[in-house]
Formats: structure tokens, sequence, C-alpha cells
């Protein structure tokens, strides 16, 4: 199956949408950039809503959009979810999907029904009308309506950007759940970089109409060229990892390269496979193995890069092994205190508590 190519452009207030993309035909690509860069105007031309977008959109061989041709929306097979669920008021949950079920059906789609309920958790749901559902139970039910067009694309428009923290971590694992089972590649924008760190296979970063940067989640995470455009505060790197144990005071040990890591604890089976986000800020250097600390994890990897910003702060690149990478902020007058130089096998310092619930996920291969 070949992916999607995108060569379009599109006229927005007070700048003009250009992209000419290949994306990833299987796996959650996320389109990261700040408010107002043009995200949600991309999946609106992907999907056919902007009649104003010039090029070409084409999917899987089929070409939606070219001149003189412009497939309609509802004969691209895309689902999507908005940034709000957008159910029918009227309708239980149950009729919600039953309605985009008929939908695919006239198309002659069929859609596995018992398969999408059961991965989205709604089977205390079914009688329920929108107004008896939370927050994060809606945008599940608007997940799996989407899903029951039996879609060859999934689209999803920052869907998690109205909860707050809890009602995020809640339903993250539904989301992980679409990424991982479903079969079907997704498109998700967002601006939030624990979401993207949490769940993309690949990145595509979007600034001011432009694409500033595509490519795999974990090599665009861990560079600290694109710190920057993540946010110092927000960027870090994202580890595979495996867990290990479960243990009595609180903590899950995981195993990752360059060490093991002690994290908050979270449901898990022993020998899942997870992805970690540890943010850049929250890492200490060392040349040394240090010893008398409060912190419980140290990782030891090769410091492969150096990158000064504006300001005081340095981003520093640590090859743990396998691929993967650590990034640490930290300042100027700290690296030239440790006479830090690529090459040298260097300590990362991580405080167990630094790393939030919603920065452990299911690994999804990143």
């Amino acid at each position: 199956m070949s992916g999607l190519e995108l060569d379009i452009a599109l006229d927005l207030p007070g700048f003009r949408l250009e992209v000419s993309q290949s994306f990833a035909p299987t796996g959650l690509t996320a389109v990261f950039g700040p408010s107002g860069s043009g995200k949600s105007s991309l999946l609106r031309v992907i999907a056919g809503l902007e009649a104003r977008a010039q090029g070409r959109v084409g999917f899987d061989g089929q070409l939606w959009q070219e001149p003189g041709r412009f497939v309609a929306p509802h004969r691209r097979a895309i689902g999507y979810v908005f940034q709000d669920a957008r159910l029918f008021a009227h309708l239980t949950v149950a009729g919600n999907l039953a309605y985009a079920e008929r939908r695919a059906r006239r198309a002659g789609r069929a859609p596995d029904r018992p398969g999408i309920v059961a991965a989205l958790g709604l089977e205390g749901l079914l009688t329920r009308r929108p107004s008896g559902l939370s927050g994060g139970e809606a945008q599940r039910v608007a997940m799996a309506r989407a899903l029951m067009t039996a879609p060859r694309l999934l689209l999803m428009d920052e869907p998690l950007s109205a909860l707050d923290d809890a009602a995020k971590g809640a339903i993250l694992p539904y989301i992980e759940a679409i990424r991982d089972g479903m079969q079907v590649p997704v498109i998700y924008v967002s601006h939030s970089v624990s979401e993207v760190a949490r769940l993309a296979h690949h990145i595509v970063m979007l600034e001011a109409g432009q694409v500033r940067r595509a490519g795999p989640a974990q090599d665009i995470l861990s560079d600290p060229a694109a710190a920057p455009a993540f946010g110092i505060r927000a960027a870090g790197s994202v580890l595979r990892a495996k867990v290990l144990a479960h243990h009595d005071d609180g903590l899950s040990e995981l195993t990752v390269a360059g060490g093991r890591l002690l994290v908050p604890g979270f449901a898990a089976a022993i020998g899942a496979e997870v992805r970690v986000r540890i943010a850049a800020q929250d890492v200490i250097l060392s040349r040394s193995r240090p010893e008398g600390l409060s912190a419980l994890n140290v990782l030891e990897g090769e410091l492969t890069d150096l990158r000064q910003g504006q300001g005081p702060g340095v981003m520093v690149r640590l090859r743990m092994g396998a691929d993967q990478d650590v990034l640490a902020r930290i300042t100027q007058r700290s690296a030239r205190a440790l006479s830090l130089a690529p090459g040298q096998r260097c300590f990362a310092v991580i405080k167990s508590l630094s790393i939030a619930p919603l920065d452990v996920g299911g690994s999804g291969a990143v």
C-alpha cells in the first residue's frame, strides 16, 4: 500500500499553506506545530473540505484531487475525529455507531463493530445519550464512530485538546489501541509534545504553512536542532523500554538501553514493551558515575552532539546504544566546567518522579 501523497497550496489569513509531502502508509504520523500553523487546514484539505485548495491529493494509488478532478469527501473513505466530539445528540451511543456503520455498508465496506466497541471500551455506554457522557467518554465514542465507517485513513484533529490531564491519561491507551490494532494509518494533529512523543511513529513539523522537517519520530525528538521547535522546556527524547518489575513502593522498573529505569508505577504486564519520554530539562550530566544521590536513575552513554542555542543553555545528546538517545539541557557554564566534547562517556541522572504518568505508554514500535 502506498501512503498519502500531497502537493497542495491554500491561501489562509496571513500566510499560505504549501505542503509537498509523502506520508508513511502505516502507523501514526503526527502533524506538529504551533497554533495557527495550518495543521487543521491541512487535514481539511486531505478530507476534501477545502474546495479552494489547489494541487494534488492522492492515497494508495487513487487520486482524490488534481486539476480537473475532485473526489467528494464522502467518497474518500476517511474517518475524521474533531477537537469536539460532534455526536448526534438525539441518538444513543449505539445509534451514533449504527449511523456510521450504515454509511460504510452502503459504500461496500464492513466495519468490525464488536472489535471497535471492545477496543474503545464502550460496552457500558451503548444506551447512553451524549448528554450523559463525560468529555473523555464522548471522544471515545467519536473515535469509535469514525472507525465504524471502515476508513482507509483516519484523521484526528487535536482530539485531546479539550480534556484535562486525568482525562487525557485515561483516553491515550485507547488511541494506542487504534494505532496498534486497527490496521489503518492515522494522521494526528497536535501541538502537545507529550502526545506526539507517546503516540507518533513519524512526525511532520509545520510552521506558518510550511513543512520544516519530517521523518521518524525518534530521530526528530532526539535531535538537538529540533528542540527550539518543540519548545526548550518541552523538548526531550523517547526511549524504548521493557517492563521488568512492579515494586511495592509504587515504582515500576524498566530495562532500557544504557541501564534500568525506575518510574512511577503504572499498569502493564511484565515483559510488555513501552516507550518513555524524558524531558531534556530533567536530565543532569556527570562525567563519572555519581554516588550518594537521591535520584534513582543513572544511564550511561556516549556524548554525540552539543548544540548551543540562544541564551545560556546547551542541548546535549547522549547515545545509549541501539540507536536510542537521551537529550539533556544544561548551561554553557556546566558544559565548560565538565569539558564536554563528542566521544566522551557520560552519565545521565534522571529523577524517577520527573517522569509523569502521561510520559509512559505502549511502545507502538517507535
